[in-house]
């Protein structure tokens, strides 16, 4: 009876794993043009792509501490 429940929960997770991972919608090739978005920058203010068309701007991603990237 106590083995029951284990391999009701091994079946749930191994069927979670086997989902098939969804691609991105969209992929970006270099020089593409990133799509506008909008955030809060550490001063408050509130920075959006689009008002900084024609301006030099660099958009660098890392995953946070832990994470695995």
């Amino acid at each position: 009876m106590k083995l029951t429940p284990w391999l009701l929960g091994l079946a749930l997770a191994t069927a979670a794993w086997a989902q098939p991972v969804q691609p991105p919608k969209t992929h970006l090739k270099v020089g593409d043009s990133a799509p506008d978005f909008s955030l809060k920058t550490t001063a408050g203010n509130t920075f959006k792509l689009s008002e900084n068309r024609g301006k030099t701007v660099v958009l660098a991603f890392f995953p946070a501490a832990f994470t695995g990237g």
